[in-house]
């Protein structure tokens, strides 16, 4: 738990509780500004202050020892792309943003990868002669979940190397805020399929390092272009929670998060607490306790409360109101058909690593 949340959890247990009804009345009342704590001034995008920002060095440092993978990067150079096309399997992709693919393959302006290794041609004859040889058919790692719509694989960046760097050289070309490529060691990847006749086919991902300081469960998250607005990357958000649940920590992702991350991120937020809210009918509890039902870290919490007009204070006590137009989009959420992960099919123990596997190693 950050500095900043221990504050913000401080400031909720502080309060005698938090309501869900906008009529309760504080047991106490303390001084006004005893217990406020700035809403307007959330910081849920961790971006830091013009006079806390990193020197140069320092940020060559950070990224050489904190092993991120989201850190902000040349954005003159993410803005060049290096290929006009990208044949996904059978899919044609335009690309985002320029990727550090072998120099020699950009002669021909057009990139060929495979769906199942991710190996990457740069002509077609190589990219079908390769395929009438691959008998990959799924990620190479451990299949933790499965139901009816899709499976998520566990992978180890140490013992699986070349696919997850082709997995990162590979969404780089739709992320511009992504630096690392290679030193994939200290990250699990876990891989959202569909299933075919011809195999598990990668729709989504996201990495998360084996051991994270600051307590984020994810690093980078990323749905294919020609999987998106289908509801997978909600998919994805769910699942990193779900782990977090297993582990017994509160998680949030990496920060800062980009535009359509936050935004995915805003909405699944958004949902699970008024889902929460309304379904369990809960009349009083405390931020807490919303954030051990939902491994969702205080600050997230409060953002989105915040955010939804949710949270007001009162009389030295934040009280959660439960709105109109929040029960209307719970309403909502009950028409469409959408799917939802089960937690009973995931079948995963959280990895223990040496310091040794937790280093990065050729």
């Amino acid at each position: 738990m950050t500095k900043k949340e221990k504050e913000l959890a401080a400031a909720a247990a502080a309060a005698a509780s938090v309501t869900a009804s906008s009529t309760a009345t504080p047991s106490g009342t303390p001084a006004p500004d005893d217990h406020h704590v700035d809403l307007d001034n959330l910081n849920v995008q961790g971006i830091r202050k013009e006079e806390d920002k990193l020197t140069r060095e320092q940020e060559i440092e950070k990224l050489r020892t904190g092993g991120s993978m989201a850190q902000v990067g040349n954005s003159q150079l993410a803005s060049i792309r290096n290929f006009s096309k990208v044949i996904i399997g059978n899919h044609e992709v335009e690309p985002w943003y320029f990727s550090p693919y072998p120099i020699e393959l950009t002669e021909e302006d057009c990139l060929y990868i495979c769906d199942f290794s991710l190996s990457y041609f740069g002509s077609r004859k190589q990219f079908e002669r390769f395929r009438a040889k691959c008998t990959l058919k799924h990620p190479p790692g451990n299949e933790i979940y499965r139901d009816d719509y899709v499976s998520f694989f566990e992978i180890d960046g140490r013992k699986q190397r070349t696919w997850c760097r082709n997995l990162c050289l590979l969404s780089k070309l739709f992320l511009d805020h992504k630096t690392l490529y290679y030193d994939v060691d200290p990250f699990l990847f876990y891989c959202m399929t569909r299933r075919d006749e011809h195999g598990h086919h990668l729709v989504g991902y996201f990495s998360k390092e084996k051991e994270s300081a600051d307590g984020y469960n994810v690093a980078c998250i990323l749905t294919l272009p020609q999987h998106q607005r289908h509801g997978y990357g909600k998919l994805l958000i769910q699942f990193s929670y779900e782990l977090s649940k297993k582990e017994g920590k509160l998680g949030s992702p990496e920060k800062p998060l980009s535009d359509l991350g936050l935004l995915s991120y805003r909405a699944y937020w958004a949902e699970t607490l008024t889902k929460l809210l309304v379904e369990n009918k809960l009349t009083e509890t405390s931020i807490e306790e919303i954030s051990h039902m939902t491994s969702m870290t205080t600050t997230d919490i409060l953002h989105t409360l915040q955010t939804m007009n949710m949270l007001k204070y009162y009389k030295g006590q934040h009280i959660i109101c439960l709105t109109d137009q929040a029960v209307e989009n719970y309403k909502r959420l009950l028409q469409k058909k959408k799917h939802v992960l089960d937690p009973a099919k995931l079948i995963w123990k959280p990895p223990v690593f040496t310091a040794s596997q937790l280093r990065f190693g050729w």
